[in-house]
């Protein structure tokens, strides 16, 4: 595998940047490789307690906002909290979402349907509302990577209230873009395949799946993604160096939607 030294390509020097999501996983690795790259992080999360470990990890670079992003008035009070902590917003991702769901389209629970919908959906929604208004008040551009998926693009059986959220997110990217791009904001989506993070350890098991023999079915390079590469992504999004890139989804799924 090979990796980009943050710290000369690219640099998001002294950019300010949320990301949801981040006590774990593929937010974590995003929060902290984007504080290598030179970004001032909000590591925003409904755990606590992993979400400021992870932040009082990085270090001053870093600051820890608690937040249900299904809850417009913590959605809006974390955005409020990141200016006051670091004076502006430059970017965010979004990428908080719940464990997909695990029942046929026939027998889908409704209250669960409703819960990963008010997060996955909703809550990406909201997140693009406050992080927007910010953007839109400074007057000076910015740029929001909004998490998605394969299921997106590529349907899974059983999966009925997770595909639909993730193609939702893929829709109301390209709104987002078309609506913002003349104010010199950008959005896009990055659609992450199989990521070896807890979230798929936890759906492999619910589904009893092996990791090792999975793996090729859901990847060309016979291997799962690791949460940092996701992160690489979503850098390069947030970076000027996709400075005209927007309203597109950005695939890091080793070729599994290409075939």
């Amino acid at each position: 595998m090979t990796t980009t030294d943050p710290t000369t390509f690219p640099v998001l020097d002294e950019k300010v940047v949320i990301v949801t999501g981040a006590a774990m996983g593929m937010g974590e690795a995003t929060a902290r490789l984007f504080a290598e790259a030179g970004a001032r992080v909000v590591v925003a999360d409904f755990n606590e307690e992993k979400g400021r470990a992870v932040a009082e990890s990085i270090g001053e670079a870093a600051r820890f906002v608690k937040v249900d992003i299904s809850k417009a008035d913590q959605v809006e009070a974390m955005v409020a909290q990141t200016v006051e902590a670091f004076g502006r917003l430059d970017g965010a991702v979004n990428n908080a979402a719940l464990t997909p769901d695990d029942k046929l389209a026939s027998e889908f629970d409704e209250d669960y349907w409703d819960r990963l919908m008010a997060v996955d959906l909703k809550g990406t929604a909201l997140s693009m509302k406050y992080e927007l208004r910010q953007l839109l008040a400074q007057g000076d551009g910015g740029s929001i990577v909004n998490i998605s998926s394969v299921s997106g693009f590529r349907p899974q059986p059983e999966n009925i209230a997770y595909v639909a959220a993730k193609h939702g997110v893929v829709g109301m990217t390209k709104v987002a873009a078309m609506e913002n791009g003349p104010h010199g904001i950008r959005v896009n989506s990055v659609a992450p395949g199989a990521i070896d993070t807890p979230m798929l350890r936890g759906a492999l098991e619910q589904f009893g799946f092996d990791p090792a023999e999975y793996a090729p079915q859901l990847s060309l390079l016979n291997r799962f993604g690791q949460p940092r590469e996701i992160a690489q992504a979503s850098l390069w999004l947030v970076s000027d160096l996709s400075s005209y890139v927007t309203g597109t989804t950005l695939h890091v799924d080793a070729g599994y939607t290409s075939r």
